[in-house]
């Protein structure tokens, strides 16, 4: 590896700040909903079920890929398969992490707002109306183009200090912390009268709730999650040293991912069915009706701070990510500047991000195939990119990729037996595109 190339300074430090680029919206904030809205139990073993059978499998091909690289997205592709058309997959990572950072700082942003506005009390109040507060916040333009732009600003900070001082000392922070407050959130969401009813909804699987629709949820939910698609792990990857087992990391990733939506599910569903709300609710659970469980209960301001802020900080580290893979597309061999490489693309985001920030207001009788900016992109990001992304690497690894340098990375620092390794490769090989092809074709509405 090049010695004046930036690394992770240590292992825990690596699976940290992979961790933290897959935790993220998908585990704190889309997966309560949709669990919520899918049956509970039976949604929440299936998720499981897929993201140690799919998603693990690819995110160790990520990793393979980048450190047997020892390049950026783009660049490991063009290194691995020179004089050939598979860079288009670090290409299609760096303008699909691009989109997805775009609409996704709008999120952060609300977020970061709402943290701001309940560290002084201003969020819970008696006779409050939070489905109008929701509405008030994301319908003003000055305010949610203010929170783009304070979200992006973070980043850009902490994108410009690097690998080993920006993002690992930020991800050293921020995880611990957020596992901390999670499990004080757990501790006082299971005290509740009513809670049990709540812990048999998450954790009682019940199948006869599920549908065809909710697999395919699951299954799209699992790979989504651990952040695997964009490449955005093959360029992590790249700067990891060969001391680290690739499989051991993966998995941790892994499991502390899973972990992340068992506290969020114990965090959520015991309150909302102590107060008597809904958890079909969908995407404004977070938003409308926490803050209206925390009202009813004591110190519930103080909860509510902490849920923010450990969901501002799940949504910072998997952000991290996304403008660190644009950011190095730009850097790599070129003496271009991080830090003004990374307020360029910063800048060009929040641009970009605008629309999407204003769709629910001046521009929201705009509209894509009769959604607004915002949903439109996320249609694309979630159900064509990320799919598309995992097929053509799932394809890369299954056909292109030298098999001696994949066995190779795979079999570093573990004492795995060969027939690890072969089990992986053929499910890589066959089981996940074709459960990848699957879960395409049911979220275009065609299964």
């Amino acid at each position: 590896m090049d010695a004046n190339k930036d690394q992770w300074s240590s292992r825990i430090g690596f699976i940290l700040s992979s961790a933290g680029a897959a935790i993220g919206l998908g585990a704190i904030w889309k997966f309560p909903y949709m669990t919520g809205m899918n049956g509970g139990g039976a949604f929440f073993l299936l998720f499981i079920a897929f993201t140690v059978v799919i998603g693990l499998p690819l995110l160790i091909a990520e990793f393979v890929i980048g450190r047997g690289a020892e390049r950026e997205a783009i660049s490991a592709y063009k290194k691995l398969a020179p004089k050939s058309g598979w860079s288009i997959i670090g290409r299609w990572g760096v303008f699909g992490s691009f989109v997805l950072l775009s609409f996704y700082s709008v999120v952060g942003g609300w977020v970061l707002l709402y943290c701001l506005l309940s560290i002084p009390g201003l969020i819970i109040k008696n006779g409050a109306n939070y489905e109008q507060l929701f509405g008030n916040i994301t319908s003003n333009p000055l305010v949610t183009i203010a929170g783009l732009g304070l979200f992006l600003i973070i980043n850009i900070v902490v994108i410009s200090f690097g690998i080993k001082n920006g993002i690992e000392k930020a991800s050293k922070i921020m995880m611990p912390l957020l596992f901390i407050f999670f499990i004080i959130l757990v501790i006082r969401s299971v005290t509740f009268e009513g809670a049990s009813a709540g812990l048999e909804f998450f954790l009682q699987p019940d199948f006869s709730k599920l549908s065809g629709e909710s697999v395919l949820y699951a299954l799209g939910q699992s790979f989504f999650s651990l952040a695997v698609g964009f490449s955005v792990m093959v360029t992590y990857s790249s700067y990891l040293g060969k001391d680290v087992s690739l499989p051991f990391a993966a998995g941790s990733v892994s499991f502390m991912n899973i972990f992340v939506s068992l506290l969020a599910g114990l965090a959520i569903f015991p309150v909302v069915f102590s107060f008597g709300l809904e958890p079909t609710e969908g995407p404004g659970l977070l938003f409308m009706v926490l803050p209206e469980a925390f009202a009813q209960m004591p110190f519930g301001e103080v909860f509510l701070s902490l849920f923010l802020l450990l969901f501002l900080f799940a949504i910072l580290t998997s952000s991290f990510s996304m403008l660190e893979i644009i950011t190095s597309a730009f850097t790599v061999n070129k003496n271009r500047s991080r830090t003004k490489v990374a307020w360029v693309a910063g800048i060009i985001v929040f641009i970009a991000g605008i629309p999407a920030a204003l769709s629910s207001s001046t521009m929201k009788n705009v509209k894509i195939f009769n959604l607004t900016v915002f949903d439109a992109s996320d249609f694309l990001v979630s159900n064509i990119l990320l799919p598309g992304g995992c097929l053509l690497i799932a394809l890369f690894i299954g056909i292109r990729m030298e098999k001696s340098l994949m066995k190779q990375e795979f079999s570093y620092s573990n004492n795995l037996s060969p027939s690890m390794y072969q089990l992986w490769f053929q499910i890589m090989r066959w089981l996940v595109p074709i459960t990848i092809v699957i879960v395409f074709l049911g979220s275009m509405g065609i299964l």
